[in-house]
C-alpha cells in the first residue's frame, strides 16, 4: 500500500484541486511571475489561511519598504485579518542583514526566527533579491539548500516567491519540490490571468493552463473543467424513463417526454420560441424535479416578466426554491469559473431540470476554441452523471438562410437530442415550426409540428401542413 505525503491546504479556492490535494508538507515551492501576477497576494493568503488553521507562519521580505505599506495593501482583501498580526503569522524583513552581511546571515537569522515561532510555513518574498547577492550559482544553491534542510527538519514547508523566471536548470529549479508560474497576459483588448504547475515533485497536478482572477476574496482558482473532470465526479446510472416536458403536445411527439439525464440542443433564430420552450420545461419543475435557468442574455426580473406573460408562475416556484435563476451579463466572463458556478449550483439544490440559454455564451468567454469541445464533453458528462436533464440553446443568425449553421460536428456529436425551431413564412403568414431532428435510444416523430405561444405558454399543436422549405423559413406549400 502506498502511503500519501501528509498535506496541508493552500486556502486558495481550485489551487488545491491543481496541485492534487493541497501542498505537501516540509516541502519547498517556487511562485514565479512577472510583477502584478498576484505573488505576494498569492503567498499572504497562504500564509492567513495557515494561521486561520492554528498553525504559525513566518513571513519573510527582502523589501527596503516597511511591512506598514504592505499591510496597507492587503488590508482592502477579506482574507487579511489584523490580529494574525504578531501572533500566528510573523512578518520579518531581512533586507539590512543581506545588504551588510550576505546570504549566510540571512540562513542563520532564519534558523532561529523558524525555531523561535514554531512555524509550519515559511513565505520567502523575494528570492530575485538573494540571487542578486550570490557571487556563484552554487552560493545559490547553497542557500536554497540550507534554507531546505533547516524547515524539513522542523516539517515546514517553503513558499519562495520570485517576479524573475527561474529556468528549468537554474538551481532552485532543480532542488525545490514545485514550480508554480503565474502569468497576467493581454488576449485581444482584455487581462486574462492564468498559472501553471511547471513541477510537482512526488505529486500529481493537473498540467497545462488554469485561469485565476484577482478579486476583493483574494485569488481564486478555476482549473480547466476538462482537466479537473476528465471523468465525472460521480457514477453515471441512465434512467431509461422519460421525464415530461411541461409542453402541451410535445411529449406526445417524443415518446413520453426528453431522456432523462440527456442532453437536449435547441437550435433556431431570435424570436422563434427557445426560452418559450424553456421557461415551460422549467415551469414543471417541483420539489423531487428543482430546476436552474442559467442564461447570459435576461435579467432575472425581465425573465419573470416574461414567464408571467406566457401565463407561468416562476415566481411562485423560486419563492418555493423550486426553480433558481442566475444571470451572467455577456460582458468579461471566464469560461471556467462560469462552469463551476453552474455545477455548483446544480450540486447544492439537486437540480434536475436546467436550461441553458444559452450555449454560445461560453463560446464567446473563451479565450482558446480549440478547447470547447473538450470543454463540453466535461461539462455534459459530469450533467449527465448527475442525473441532470439538460436543454440549451443555441442562435441561429440569419432568421431566413437555405443552410442551417448548427455547431461544429464534434460538439454536436456531444449532445443526446437535437431540435430545430423556425419562423416559417407560408401564405403571406409567418408561423412558427419545430422539428425533432435526433432523440437519442427513443423513438420520435421527426414530421414539422406548429408551434403556438400565447397567454397559456408554449404548445405544439399537431403536424405543420405539407410544404417544402421549411427548414430554411422559406416554405412553399405542395400543390395538391
Amino acid at each position: 500500500m502506498t502511503l500519501l505525503p501528509p498535506r496541508f491546504s493552500t486556502g486558495i479556492p481550485g489551487l488545491d484541486t491543481i496541485f492534487g490535494g493541497g501542498l505537501i508538507e516540509g516541502a519547498s515551492y517556487i511562485v514565479q511571475g512577472q510583477p502584478g501576477a498576484g505573488k505576494t497576494i498569492l503567498g499572504n493568503q497562504i500564509a492567513f489561511a495557515t494561521a486561520a488553521a492554528g498553525k504559525k507562519v513566518l513571513y519573510v521580505t527582502l523589501l527596503a519598504e516597511t511591512h506598514d505599506r504592505l499591510f496597507q495593501s492587503l488590508s482592502t482583501l477579506s482574507f487579511f485579518e489584523k490580529n494574525q498580526l504578531g501572533s500566528n503569522i510573523v512578518y520579518v524583513s531581512v533586507f539590512q542583514t543581506l545588504s551588510k552581511e550576505g546570504l549566510g546571515a540571512v540562513v542563520d537569522l532564519l534558523r532561529k526566527e523558524t525555531k523561535r515561532q514554531d512555524a509550519s510555513l515559511i513565505v520567502f518574498d523575494g528570492l530575485l533579491n538573494a540571487r542578486d547577492r550570490a557571487e556563484t550559482d552554487l552560493d545559490v544553491k547553497t542557500f536554497v539548500a540550507e534554507v531546505q534542510s533547516q524547515a524539513a527538519f522542523v516539517g515546514c514547508t517553503v513558499l519562495f516567491l520570485t517576479s524573475a523566471r527561474v529556468q528549468d536548470d537554474s538551481p532552485e529549479h532543480t532542488m525545490v519540490d514545485g514550480v508554480l508560474e503565474l502569468h497576467d497576459e493581454l488576449v485581444g483588448v482584455r487581462t486574462v490571468r492564468r498559472l501553471r504547475v511547471r513541477k510537482s515533485r512526488g505529486s500529481a497536478a493537473l498540467g497545462g493552463y488554469h485561469q485565476y482572477e484577482i478579486a476583493n476574496g483574494g485569488i481564486s482558482v478555476f482549473p480547466r473543467i476538462e482537466a479537473a473532470f476528465d471523468t465525472p465526479s460521480v457514477k453515471d446510472e441512465p434512467d431509461p424513463k422519460p421525464l415530461r416536458s411541461g409542453i402541451e403536445g410535445f411529449d406526445d411527439i417524443t415518446g413520453g417526454g426528453l431522456p432523462h439525464g440527456s442532453i437536449t440542443l435547441l437550435i433556431g433564430p431570435s424570436g422563434c420560441g427557445k426560452t418559450s420552450f424553456g421557461m415551460n420545461f422549467l415551469s414543471a419543475a417541483s420539489e423531487k424535479e428543482p430546476g436552474l435557468h442559467f442564461g447570459f442574455y435576461e435579467t432575472p426580473e425581465r425573465l419573470l416578466l416574461k414567464a408571467n406573460a406566457l401565463g407561468l408562475d416562476l415566481r411562485a416556484h423560486i419563492e418555493r426554491s423550486v426553480v433558481e435563476i442566475l444571470w451572467q451579463p455577456l460582458t468579461e466572463n471566464l469560461l471556467d469559473k462560469m462552469a463551476y458556478r453552474l455545477l455548483d449550483a446544480v450540486s447544492a439544490r439537486g437540480v434536475k431540470r436546467l436550461f441553458i440559454d444559452s450555449f454560445g455564451g461560453f463560446e464567446r468567454a473563451t479565450v482558446n476554441r480549440t478547447r470547447l469541445v473538450e470543454f463540453f464533453a466535461a461539462l455534459t458528462n459530469e450533467l449527465r452523471a448527475k442525473g441532470v436533464t439538460t436543454i440549451g440553446t443555441w442562435e441561429l443568425r440569419d432568421l431566413f438562410a437555405s443552410e442551417v449553421a448548427a455547431p461544429g460536428p464534434e460538439i454536436s456529436s456531444l449532445l443526446d437530442n437535437l431540435i430545430l425551431m423556425r419562423q416559417v413564412e407560408i401564405r403571406a403568414e409567418y408561423k412558427r415550426v419545430m422539428s425533432v431532428l435526433k432523440i437519442r435510444d427513443q423513438s420520435f416523430q421527426s414530421a414539422p409540428q406548429e408551434v403556438f405561444i400565447d397567454g397559456h405558454g408554449l404548445a405544439i399543436k399537431g403536424p405543420f401542413e405539407p410544404a417544402t422549405g421549411i427548414s430554411t423559413g422559406l416554405a412553399k406549400p405542395l400543390e395538391a
